[in-house]
């Protein structure tokens, strides 16, 4: 099973990509019939963007701890992989419980990628005075690319690593997060959704896939959605008659969507009401935040905290994204195994990922657009 999940990991090919439950038995069809399936345009003529990330990925997990810096505590929450939309809401009040036990009043946030300007929130409703400090901000921060998936497991920890307080920690994380998301459904603007999705193969899917040549380099990651299993609904198996694709096996299951440009102007609207305030400043080194009048930092700096802080431990795993041009009727994704190909639909265009061999280690953001343009070809064979 292990073998079958890594397998399955492989072929979303991102960080954000769903997991199919082919192994979990249920009583008959979960889903309700739905109408016929629209088609994707897919070529490469539609591509309206190809955005870069680099997914902060720790083997020990997120860095979540407070430590004293002369007059100054700086606590870190920073490495999660490609977790970090997922882990945000749940890493955040972790980090915003360590900021409350200093009894500062005023709290500053290094960075305002996903974890910042979460964790921005999260201080926020806890009654601090928060300003950012930021080189970036959205929509040129790293998160900004990220292809907007519920995929709190993703690339979050090696097996080695995912000892028994380590899996605490993460449950706890993923529950809380998961619990603020749903609180957001029906607002304004659509910040988040549940969409349909279907994992496609060509063989059962209970057979083995060889090794894909693109992940071939990562590390073995464990099996940590067992322990949240209840809070997805589970995939259901249709017969060759129910699904319009050309390979014979399908699936389809239920996917949390993000549509960051909407849940990011979101939490930033959040932020502003609140009293908060943007800095524009880039830090060179530690010692810089002793200039800052705030005596407790959250350093969110994500893949940033291995040249700020020289952690080491952080590794680049790039992710490259092509956009298409939006199909309000086209509101399902895809993945396909062993074919390493993945498809999210959101509000602002279709996103069609494929990992390369050697995006493990790479923190390389130049566009590749002769890759996404197979990918969006790939994307183009499923239908008959």
């Amino acid at each position: 099973m292990a073998l079958q999940r890594r397998h399955l990991l492989a072929a979303l090919g991102a960080a954000a990509a769903p997991r199919a439950r082919a192994d979990v038995p249920g009583p008959g069809p979960l889903f309700a019939a739905r109408p016929p399936l629209a088609p994707i345009v897919a070529r490469p003529d539609r591509i309206i963007d190809i955005a870069v990330c680099t997914r902060p990925f720790r083997a020990q997990g997120p860095r979540l701890e407070a430590e004293r810096r002369g007059r100054q505590t700086v606590i870190h929450n920073y490495g999660h992989g490609g977790s970090g939309w997922s882990l945000s809401w749940g890493s955040a009040r972790l980090a915003v419980e360590m900021a409350l036990a200093t009894r500062e009043r005023q709290l500053a946030v290094v960075g305002c990628g996903a974890i910042g300007l979460t964790t921005a929130r999260v201080a926020q409703r806890a009654g601090l005075q928060v300003r950012i400090y930021c080189s970036e901000r959205p929509p040129e921060v790293r998160s900004s690319a990220a292809t907007g998936v519920w995929s709190p497991e993703s690339r979050v920890c090696t097996e080695e690593h995912a000892t028994p307080a380590f899996r605490q920690r993460w449950e706890a994380m993923t529950r809380h997060s998961f619990k603020v998301y749903q609180g957001l459904l029906g607002l304004a603007g659509t910040p988040v959704e549940w969409r349909d999705g279907y994992v496609l193969s060509d063989t059962p899917f209970g057979d083995p896939l060889p090794p894909l040549a693109e992940t071939a380099a990562e590390p073995e990651y464990p099996d940590l959605e067992e322990a949240v299993r209840d809070l997805h609904p589970r995939s259901v198996a249709l017969t060759r008659e129910q699904h319009p694709f050309v390979p014979a096996h399908a699936r389809r299951y239920a996917q949390l969507v993000f549509n960051l440009p909407a849940y990011t102007q979101w939490l930033l609207d959040g932020f502003f009401r609140e009293g908060g305030v943007i800095e524009q400043r880039h830090f060179e080194h530690p010692r810089e935040f002793a200039r800052l009048k705030e005596r407790t930092l959250v350093n969110a700096t994500g893949w940033g905290a291995r040249a700020l802080f020289g952690d080491d431990s952080l590794v680049p795993v790039r992710g490259q994204t092509a956009r298409l041009v939006p199909q309000p009727e086209v509101d399902y994704g895809i993945t396909w195994r062993g074919h390493n190909l993945s498809v999210v639909t959101r509000r602002d265009g279709i996103l069609v990922q494929a990992q390369a061999a050697g995006d493990f280690g790479s923190a390389d953001t130049t566009p590749d657009r002769a890759a996404s343009e197979a990918a969006v070809r790939r994307l183009a064979s499923l239908y008959a």
